[in-house]
């Protein structure tokens, strides 16, 4: 590949070592290719509340794909800029009364998008009481009834079962529900998520790089999961992780190292 025009990653267990920290060796490649003109886009499953944290340790201000694609959020200035295939609540009750026949015992969430990352008012994320987070954010969550969680458009469904696999909360999810929605999971334990069909993260990284003028095959994109397969086949140059879902690796066109040992940076030395 010639040196890349853009630049996108994941973040959790691609960007971020096990500890959520961003090593001197990555934060410095990354400082080089913004230095050159390249932009860096962090594409993550993350609501934007969930993104200002990992912008400061790169010190990056530009855009991030959040949501696996539905929304599009500008680090610097704040800002929500697009919120794309929202689920309806009339699908959302379809869709939790079929995967709660599919997976017994389930609990759901539902992440929805303000104006900007933390906006007063507004519950980004509302969770049911026996919802269960891989990632230890049900705590933050607002606890509500099963009503309120589908009675308002959502960015995602989130569904939680502790003792499953997420990979088997999907293939059970998927036997139930039809095209109306995609399946994906960022953690492999007992966590799945569910947003409207065709929105992915490489929905969303075209939309940032058609506002740059840079042609998908000019891009390099990093990722470790499910939620990263699109992304990694629409780039020019799709790098999975060492440690990545077999899936990932599949799509992938190169596997570099783990995210404990720089993976990230290894592949992007070689431009910058």
């Amino acid at each position: 590949m010639e040196q890349p025009l853009l630049i996108a990653s994941d973040v959790d267990g691609t960007l971020l070592d096990a500890r959520e920290r961003l090593s001197p060796r990555t934060r410095s490649v990354l400082h080089r290719a913004a230095d050159a003109g390249v932009p860096v886009v962090l594409a993550s499953g993350r609501p934007p509340r969930w993104i200002p944290s990992v912008a400061r340790q790169a010190e990056l201000t530009g855009y991030a794909v959040c949501a696996n694609g539905a929304v599009l959020y500008d680090i610097g200035q704040d800002l929500v800029v697009e919120v794309n295939g929202l689920l309806e609540p009339v699908l959302l009750g379809e869709v939790v009364r079929e995967v709660e026949k599919a997976i017994p015992g389930c609990a759901f969430a539902a992440e929805r998008a303000g104006k900007r990352a933390l906006e007063p008012g507004v519950h980004n994320l509302v969770v049911e009481e026996d919802y269960f987070n891989p990632w230890g954010d049900g705590g933050e969550g607002v606890r509500v009834a099963r009503a309120e969680i589908t009675g308002h458009p959502a960015m995602k469904l989130l569904v939680s079962r502790p003792g499953m696999t997420s990979d088997e909360m999907a293939e059970a999810a998927g036997a139930v529900l039809d095209d109306n929605v995609d399946i994906t999971f960022s953690a492999g334990s007992g966590l799945i998520e569910i947003a409207a069909h065709g929105i992915t993260k490489a929905t969303g990284l075209a939309a940032v790089a058609e506002r740059f003028g840079v042609p998908a095959e000019r891009v390099i994109a990093f990722g470790d999961m499910p939620n990263d397969v699109a992304m990694l086949e629409w780039a020019g140059h799709g790098v999975a992780m060492a440690n990545a879902h077999p899936a990932a690796k599949a799509a992938a066109d190169e596997i570099t190292g783990p995210n404990t040992e720089d993976g990230v940076a290894q592949v992007l030395e070689r431009w910058f």
